[in-house]
């Protein structure tokens, strides 16, 4: 079953690796990825808003389509939301597997789907006392399509 978990917290990479791999003789490859806030432009702080409830059953929707397309035995999925700063850490998405090619490519499709179909909003915030909301992007909606056929 998927570990879903939307929070303001950091999150520990190791620790949350450990929980999918400890006491496991099943895990034979384990991906993971670790999205980051850039200081793209002159960014002083990305800030994400998020509609509780919501927002975890869509993870959880996108999680269960990345359980049913690869022989997973095991995913997570945490999100932060609230006022980061750039460098600090904001998605991690772990898949576990018997092989590497089921950990590697589950993890792919969720990054891709959780930037184009998890519910978040997104406010850049400026140096210059500047902020604008964050549009969706063709590039974001173009690697997702990839996935197409089972999501």
């Amino acid at each position: 079953m998927p570990r879903i978990l939307v929070q303001d917290a950091p999150f520990d990479l190791a620790a949350e690796s450990a929980r999918l791999t400890s006491g496991r003789t099943d895990v034979g490859g384990l991906a993971s990825f670790v999205g980051l806030c850039r200081a793209d432009d002159g960014l002083s702080a990305l800030v994400l808003e998020h509609y509780p409830g919501m927002t975890e059953r869509a993870l959880a929707r996108i999680a269960e389509q990345a359980w049913s397309r690869w022989s997973l035995t095991g995913c997570t999925i945490i999100h932060r939301v609230g006022r980061l700063l750039p460098g600090d850490p904001i998605v991690l998405v772990l898949t576990a597997s018997p092989h590497r090619a089921a950990a590697l490519e589950s993890c792919a499709f969720l990054i891709d789907w959780l930037k184009t179909g998890a519910p978040f909003w997104k406010r850049e915030e400026f140096a210059d006392g500047a902020a604008r909301w964050v549009e969706a992007k063709a590039s974001d909606d173009a690697a997702a399509s990839r996935w197409a056929d089972g999501a």
